[in-house]
């Protein structure tokens, strides 16, 4: 994707502001690409953590992000510091598509998706208001950025047993850990690629690998290959950090066609 795909966000950015609902649930923000709210499960665990989602429902046509958007797109990002209890908010992100605008390859929804948000509690014991600044890219052929804040009173309506259902059904999409028939093994490459060979269950032709950009890195599409009946990712490293870090890794999801899998693998 280069800048054509977004010249809307240089003109402008949509934005919104959700007023506080005293539920679990936010109300919704609509946008030209769709609506977005948040969704918790109301009441917090014994770790001090409430699990939420980003309901994004998008129209026909429209997509919206992973957490890598490629080369010129936006991810997905919160901001809660004008929350009270809340000391972080993390996504997680269901297996996504790979997509091919005629500009760019990148990876994705075309459909409704809820991304999981894990809320955590700076006081477990203590009363939490959720203040969000949302900020995501609904894209159709150009893509629109959107921002909008929304807010939550989680233990307004802590039973909702809709919303909860909805927080738990969110949850279920998100990829299993890797296992040894189900997963990636990391060969020797060069400071240009990244090689991955990969085991999965089902159709070959079905699988492929995504691998997030963090830290300094971008990458491009991912290249197939086979070799002695293995299937291999060869994925172009775009740009990276001066000195490799030593701490952490990269998220990457292996799909299938009976399913997928998460998992970190080290820095290259």
């Amino acid at each position: 994707m280069q800048s054509l795909r977004i010249l809307l966000a240089s003109a402008a950015v949509v934005l919104g502001t959700g007023l506080p609902a005293l539920a679990s649930s936010s109300v919704w923000y609509n946008s030209e690409g769709g609506k977005v709210r948040l969704v918790t499960s109301g009441k917090p665990d014994e770790a001090g953590r409430i699990q939420g989602v980003l309901d994004i429902a998008l129209k026909p046509g429209w997509k919206t992000y992973w957490r890598d958007p490629g080369d010129a797109g936006v991810p997905p990002q919160i901001d809660i510091s004008a929350s009270t209890n809340i000391s972080d908010a993390r996504f997680s992100f269901p297996p996504p598509q790979r997509h091919d605008d005629g500009y760019g390859k990148w990876a994705g929804y075309d459909h409704p998706v809820s991304l999981p948000i894990t809320f955590t509690l700076s006081a477990p014991d203590q009363p939490a208001v959720i203040d969000a600044n949302i900020f995501l890219g609904i894209c159709e052929t150009i893509c629109i950025p959107v921002q909008t804040r929304l807010s939550v009173d989680p233990g307004a309506d802590p039973d909702n047993a809709k919303d909860a259902a909805q927080v738990k059904a969110a949850l279920a999409t998100l990829p299993a850990a890797p296992r040894p028939d189900f997963g990636i093994n990391v060969l020797p490459g060069d400071h240009e690629t990244l090689i991955v060979e990969a085991s999965f269950p089902g159709d070959p032709e079905a699988a492929d690998f995504f691998v997030a950009g963090e830290s300094d890195y971008m990458f491009g599409a991912p290249v197939r290959s086979e070799k002695d009946g293995k299937l291999l990712f060869t994925v172009p490293i775009l740009d990276r950090p001066s000195t490799t870090p030593t701490d952490g890794g990269l998220y990457y999801t292996l799909t299938s066609a009976e399913g997928a899998v998460e998992g970190m693998l080290p820095f290259p």
